[in-house]
C-alpha cells in the first residue's frame, strides 16, 4: 500500500499538513504500510482457510483459466488497490493483477478498478479477501473525502482517531489519508493525549499536565481533552500544544477560540460531529476537527468481481461475486 500517513503532532515534531484537495494521490509506499498490509493479508487468508477452499476445488475444473474485473458499483474514492496483488502473491498463484486506478482516485459507477487474469480456481479463492479489504478501505476513503469537502475553504483540518478496527489501524489510516484527511496519532506512544480518565485519576487538568511535563524528556506534543469552558480556560495557561474541546457547544467553542487568541495552543473539536454539523464547527475558528465515524462507521464501498472463463471453452455469461 502506498504512502498515506500524515501523523498529527505539534510543530516541533511533524506539522499538521497544509490543506489539500480531497483524494490526493499518495506518492509511494512506506515500510510500515507494506508490512502492515502483508500481515493483514496473511491473517485474513488464514482466517478464511484459503488453502482448503473445497467449494472451488470441487466445482471448478482444474486448469480452467479466466479473466475478471473488479467494478465499482457506486461513486467514491478508492483505497487499498495494492492489496489484491498481495493476496494472490501470498496464495502462491500466477494470477496477474492489473491496477487501473490509484489510491485516492475518484471513481464512478461501472468503472473498472482492477483486472485479473490466471487460474480460475485461484482467482475465486482469493476474491473475497481482496474485496473485503477494498470495500472497507474505499468506504473509509469515501467517508473521509466527504468530510474534507464539507469544510472546503475553511482553515480547519479534519483528523481521524484511534477508533479503528483492531489489527487494521495502519490500513484504516492509509485509507483516511487517501480520502484527503489527516491522521491523528497512530498509537499511544506518538504523543501525549490526556483524556477524561487520565484527568480524573491525576486529580484534575492542571495536575495531569504538570505530571506529564515532569516526565516528558522526549519533547513530544501534549494535548489535553476538556469538557467545559472552565477546564479549557485552565488548560490555556498550562503550557500544552493542543486542547481538545470535547462535545462542546458552538457558542462555547467560539468563546474559547476568542480567549485563546493568536498565540495560544491549537484547538481541536471532537465528539459526535457529523457531515451535517462539521462545517458549523469549522466556522468557530478551531484548528482541527477529529471524527471517529470516518473509521468506525464508514459504509463498505459497493463493488463486484465479474469473472469470465477463458479456457477450457465454456461460454455463458460472466459469474458475479461480491
Amino acid at each position: 500500500m502506498r504512502e498515506a500517513y500524515n501523523i498529527y503532532m505539534n510543530d516541533l515534531c511533524i506539522s499538521l499538513p497544509e490543506h489539500r484537495d480531497p483524494a490526493p494521490h499518495p506518492a509511494h509506499q512506506t515500510a510500515v504500510a507494506v508490512g502492515a498490509m502483508a500481515d493483514a493479508v496473511r491473517r485474513a487468508l488464514a482466517e478464511d482457510r484459503a488453502e482448503d477452499d473445497i467449494t472451488t476445488r470441487w466445482s471448478v475444473p482444474d486448469g480452467t483459466r479466466a479473466h475478471a474485473r473488479a467494478v465499482a458499483r457506486q461513486d467514491g474514492v478508492i483505497a487499498g488497490t495494492a492489496i489484491p496483488g498481495e493476496v494472490y502473491r501470498q496464495l502462491g498463484s500466477d494470477v496477474v493483477v492489473t491496477e487501473h486506478v490509484q489510491d485516492g482516485d475518484r471513481v464512478h459507477t461501472g468503472q473498472d478498478l482492477l483486472t485479473l487474469a490466471g487460474p480460475a480456481r485461484e482467482i475465486i479463492t482469493g476474491e473475497r479477501t481482496a474485496l473485503n479489504f477494498l470495500q472497507r478501505m474505499s468506504g473509509i476513503a469515501t467517508a473521509a473525502a466527504a468530510f474534507a469537502e464539507a469544510v472546503t475553504g475553511l482553515p480547519a483540518r479534519i483528523l481521524d482517531t484511534r477508533k479503528t478496527a483492531p489489527g487494521l489501524r495502519a490500513l484504516d489510516k492509509a485509507a483516511v489519508a487517501a480520502g484527503g484527511v489527516s491522521n491523528h496519532r497512530l498509537d499511544l506512544a506518538a504523543m501525549v493525549l490526556l483524556k477524561e480518565n487520565h484527568i480524573a485519576a491525576a486529580g484534575g487538568v492542571s495536575a495531569a499536565i504538570a505530571a506529564v511535563h515532569a516526565c516528558n524528556t522526549r519533547g513530544v506534543a501534549v494535548e489535553v481533552e476538556v469538557e467545559s469552558a472552565a477546564q479549557a480556560i485552565e488548560a490555556l495557561s498550562a503550557g500544552v500544544e493542543w486542547i481538545m474541546l470535547d462535545n462542546m457547544s458552538i457558542e462555547d467553542m467560539r468563546h474559547i477560540v476568542t480567549l485563546r487568541g493568536s498565540e495560544g495552543p491549537r484547538l481541536e473539536a471532537s465528539g459526535s460531529i457529523t457531515l451535517d454539523t462539521v462545517r458549523a464547527v469549522a466556522e468557530t475558528g478551531v484548528d482541527a476537527i477529529s471524527v471517529g465515524a470516518i473509521t468506525h462507521s464508514a459504509p463498505a464501498f459497493d463493488l463486484s468481481l465479474l469473472l469470465t472463463p477463458t479456457a477450457p471453452a465454456g461460454g455463458g455469461h460472466p459469474a458475479r461475486f461480491g
